[in-house]
């Protein structure tokens, strides 16, 4: 194989900064595997949750992490037909077409170190065909990224999972790279009103841009359920979506639910959760999500058309950047619930 060794940001214990070190790649490429010069990354709340470790013990340790990133085609191994050398791609946790390949074996001073089918924290991966779509050569390698996973997850939940049709109201909790674009996605269907809701002004802020009519921040607001009933009506909002995955917030979420809506849980549950069951009984709907359900690589070209049309914007989702060997501070960022997307620099342009 072309690359030998790479930099990488290693998970080698729970709940402890990442070690950023050189690694081995294999000798050479499997079926249906393809080598990446990954390009930049962002971080999802979902590398957050395997850092701590919040399904519990890690039986995977040490190993990489990363799903949504921008790259180039470096390699291609047999069977391979999607990409080709010197393609420029989006890598996504999605399935979508090609082949989806054993995973690759990768050394760690002198051990195995563990990867799944796409890993993005470090300069070049070997990932499975099946988690790459192709992108137009001029398309922003920094924006590229939220196509692996913030714009196509928001897509996917307001069609596939919330089906938000037009005029109904839409509440949403957490105001982050999904909240954010789930405002958009919303306000492009002709949901109303359209509520974001979260901790941090700035954030409040970026979603009034994306499509909210209405903002909310929940620190600042003595009655939050009154507050969203005053704006929604008193009987609850059509589609509530929430992508914080607190206790609390899911709660409240499922609680201010029509009895006729639909709750949707975008964010992963840290702990369990109590809710009155019956109403799902009747017409209540409460669902978790996987990403949206989307489809990578039908997904991510009408998302970029729609873009390139003017109609929708990816201006102001990324709120901060770093360096792979800033990492674990850019993870605090992340922890900190102030950014939108963050974005790190891998190998650059």
């Amino acid at each position: 194989m072309k690359i030998n060794t790479a930099k990488a940001a290693i998970l080698v214990e729970s709940k402890q900064p990442l070690v950023v070190d050189e690694f081995m790649l294999p000798d050479e490429l499997g079926v249906g595997q393809v080598l990446v010069r990954i390009q930049f990354t962002s971080i999802c709340g979902a590398q957050i949750n395997e850092i701590d470790a919040v399904k519990g013990p890690d039986r995977y340790l040490p190993h990489l992490l990363g799903h949504e990133a921008s790259g180039t085609v470096i390699e291609v191994g047999p069977g391979v037909t999607t990409v080709k050398e010197n393609d420029p791609v989006v890598l996504h946790w999605r399935p979508s077409q090609g082949i989806q390949c054993q995973p690759p074996a990768y050394r760690w001073r002198g051990d195995k170190l563990n990867a799944g089918w796409v890993t993005t924290f470090n300069e070049y991966a070997v990932i499975s065909e099946n988690r790459l779509t192709v992108v137009p050569e001029d398309f922003d390698k920094k924006v590229a990224p939220l196509l692996g996973c913030a714009v196509t997850t928001a897509l996917g939940v307001v069609n596939n999972d919330a089906k938000v049709r037009i005029g109904e109201s839409v509440v949403i909790f957490g105001s982050g790279g999904v909240g954010l674009n789930l405002a958009q996605c919303a306000a492009m269907v002709g949901a109303y009103p359209i509520v974001a809701i979260d901790i941090v002004d700035s954030k409040l802020d970026l979603a009034r841009k994306f499509g909210a009519t209405h903002t909310i921040n929940s620190q600042q607001t003595e009655d939050l359920d009154s507050a969203l009933r005053d704006i929604v009506g008193p009987t609850g909002a059509d589609k509530v979506l929430e992508t914080t995955g607190k206790k609390a917030v899911i709660e409240l979420a499922y609680e201010l639910t029509h009895a006729d809506g639909r709750c949707v849980l975008v964010g992963v549950p840290t702990e369990k959760v109590s809710i009155y069951t019956l109403p799902l009984h009747f017409n209540k709907v409460l669902t978790g999500s996987q990403g949206g359900d989307c489809i990578p690589d039908v997904d991510i070209p009408r998302i970029i058309k729609l873009n390139a049309a003017g109609r929708m914007s990816f201006d102001g989702l990324i709120t901060h950047e770093f360096t792979l060997d800033g990492i674990n501070d850019a993870l605090d960022v992340v922890r900190s619930g102030e950014a939108g997307r963050v974005l790190v620099e891998v190998t650059g342009a």
